[in-house]
């Protein structure tokens, strides 16, 4: 009865495992592989952010012509704190 219950947890556990690496192929196919495909990129030289390069040997690379915007906006540089000179009589703070 005990080796009949093992081997039922064993087989759940591979069928488990087996169905997270069949979603994360199937996730992977979906998603991933066409963001690098080459669709973007023209889409990307169409509109003047990057170009194809290619060397003197043929073989053929990108280069991006511009600096991509980040996601999260900059904030404003802000302005040096001036600090006034301080009011302390020098004669009474030596020791």
């Amino acid at each position: 009865m005990i080796e009949y219950r093992n081997k039922k947890m064993i087989r759940l556990f591979l069928n488990g495992v087996l169905c997270g690496v069949i979603i994360t192929a199937a996730f992977t196919y979906l998603f991933a592989i066409p963001a690098n495909s080459d669709h973007w990129r023209m889409e990307i030289y169409e509109r003047g952010g990057g170009a194809y390069t290619m060397d003197k040997d043929g073989h053929t690379g990108w280069k991006w012509l511009v600096e991509p915007v980040p996601d999260t906006p900059r904030a404003p540089r802000a302005k040096p704190a001036v600090v006034p000179p301080s009011q302390i009589n020098v004669r009474s703070e030596q020791l």
